[in-house]
Order: C-alpha cells, then structure tokens, then sequence
C-alpha cells in the first residue's frame, strides 16, 4: 500500500533533512488528569510552539525550499484559513521571496494582521476558501505567481509528514495518534510516516461537526463541497477541493476513523488544555483531547494528541474560559 501513494516515507524522510533548523522540534508533555481517567498514558504534541504558532511552517518551508530559483523569483500565492497563509508568509520572507495570501472574510483578523506583519500581501476574497481559491487561481494565470497549496501538495505533505517522525522517536510505543483533520495535508503526512515506522497504530482524524469537509468526502467516497460554517475549530474549515488529487486518497487509504465534534465538546477540550499546560490553543488544536474528554476514543494507550495551533483571538478565548452559551450552542 505504501509504495503506491503519491507521497513516500522518502520523501518525508528528505523534508526532514531540507527543513532542519529552520523549524523546531516541539516538546510532548504528559496530561497527567487525562491518564489517570483513562488508565493509559496520553501525551500532548505541543506543535503550536512553533514560530508561527502552527504545524504548518513545516509543510510551507518544505514546498519553498524544494522550487526552483526561477520559480521562487516570481513569487508566491496560496489561500488559507490563517496559519498556512502565516506560514507561508514567514518562509518566504527568510528566502526574500514575494507572497500573496488570499483569505475569507471568515478569517479571524488576529490572523490577518499576524500574516500582514510578515510581509506578505493579503487579499480578502468572499466569505469561503473556496472564493479565495478562485483568486489564487487568477494570480497564478495573470501574475504568473506559483501556487503553494494549503494541504493538497506533495511537499506541503511532506513537510506535514516530519511531525509524524518525530512523535515516534519520542514516544516509541505510541498505539493511537490523534489529528486535527482539514484539508488532510496533516493527517495525511502524519499518518504516513508514523503507520511506515508502526503499522499497527491506529491514527484518528478529528474535526467539528460544523462544515468538516474531509470528513463528509470521505464518508461519500469522493470529495465533495459543504458550506463553510463559523466553528471554534476555524482551522479546520474550508473545501478539501473537488478536484482533489493527493490528500484524499491518502486520508482514505490511512485514517482509521473520523470523529466529530460538536462546537461544546471543542470548548471543552480548549479549558481543559489551559488548564493542564497553561497555554491558550485554537480549537482546531483542542479536538484531539475534546474526543477523549467526551468519550469518543476507546483507550488504546499511549495515546498522543497533536495540538497543531495556537493563534487564538485572546476575545475568542476568554469567551471560551468563561463558557459563553453562544459559542457552544452547535
């Protein structure tokens, strides 16, 4: 199975070397409440350390390192929930190339304003990713930009890809691995290179119950459109794309369940996380442990969550520590 996937173990195994010191290898901690009420041991992928705050540096440093001079020199253009774009935005300035990131109106502007302060230019398209994809699409014909994906890119997978290694050299008998699921570049990268070095684990993608788009194409058997809802987990809204060509194929051959969650149970993972690390998460980042709160996960230990983000609007958030009713109706 392995060896007929677009994206290899070699090429995440590459991404690694290429990414090395440019990105940083994030600490995983024990929640000591969630292993005692579980009676294995659940650990915490801190990956929102990361100078962006987000997974997703890996995968935009990977795809910019791996094109052409002549490619970088006209620029770059992707769209974006927020921390792609942010990412992206951050490894272009460190090659001194031009980027442009096309956003919706569903974008927190926290978000906004971080991708503006590294450089990149930003257009705000429509009220879904899928309108901010058509502006991508016109930048790459009429400004000869290059499109740099959110998900659905072998060298986004990839670098996404590199995260899954280093779970299992920190924890080597690591038996369920739980991942935000969106666009499936991250579960896909993730699942790849930690079912290559432990088949027998079993990786589970998490989204909310509010628009999650990977989750409905793959219980349909191919992709498909749903509107793009506001949800807490707002990382992991927007289309997976109808024309698909990577991430979806290899979300359905390496998942093993997908799990949703309603706006509350997400809430609910959020408090807890403060509480346990003291740090504010996104709630694309709290989905992971908001399953195993709401008893959605069969204990099959060790566990680890990875909590892929951190870039939170600080009002967005104190609404959540204070359970406002409004946030947790969905």
């Amino acid at each position: 199975m392995m060896e007929q996937l677009a994206v290899t173990l070699a090429d995440i195994r590459a991404a690694e070397s290429r990414i090395k010191g440019l990105v940083r290898h994030t600490p995983i901690r024990e929640d000591a409440v969630l292993s005692g009420r579980l009676g294995v041991p659940v650990l915490l992928k801190q990956e929102y350390k990361q100078d962006t705050g987000a997974f997703k540096l890996r995968g935009a440093t990977n795809a910019i390192l791996s094109l052409p001079a002549e490619v970088l020199a006209r620029g770059v253009v992707t769209a974006s929930t927020g921390n792609h774009g942010r990412a992206l935005a951050h490894a272009a300035r460190a090659a001194g190339v031009r980027a442009v990131v096309c956003l919706s109106r569903l974008v927190p502007e926290n978000k906004i304003a971080a991708i503006r302060d590294l450089g990149a230019e930003v257009r705000i398209i429509g009220a879904s990713q899928d309108e901010a994809m058509q502006e991508v699409v016109r930048a790459v014909q009429a400004e000869g930009l290059s499109e740099v994906p959110p998900f659905d890119h072998p060298a986004v997978i990839a670098g996404q890809g590199t995260l899954g290694l280093e779970i299992v050299a920190d924890c080597p008998r690591v038996a369920t691995l739980l991942v935000p699921l969106s666009g499936g570049g991250l579960a896909a990268g993730v699942a790849l290179a930690a079912k290559a070095l432990r088949p027998e684990l079993r990786v589970i993608g998490i989204s909310m119950r509010r628009g999650a788009a990977m989750g409905a194409s793959l219980a349909a058997g191919h992709p498909v459109q749903v509107s793009e809802l506001p949800t807490l987990a707002d990382s992991l809204g927007g289309g997976i794309g109808l024309d698909n060509r990577i991430s979806f194929d290899l979300c359905r051959a390496l998942l093993d369940e997908v799990i949703l969650l309603s706006e509350a149970e997400i809430a609910a993972g959020m408090r807890h996380i403060h509480a346990a690390t003291g740090d504010p998460v996104e709630g694309a980042a709290a989905v992971g442990v908001a399953a195993l709160l709401a008893g959605k996960i069969k204990p099959h230990g060790p566990i680890v969550a990875i909590l892929s983000g951190c870039n939170v609007a600080p009002d967005l958030f104190a609404r959540v520590l204070c359970r406002d009713p409004e946030l947790e109706a969905c």
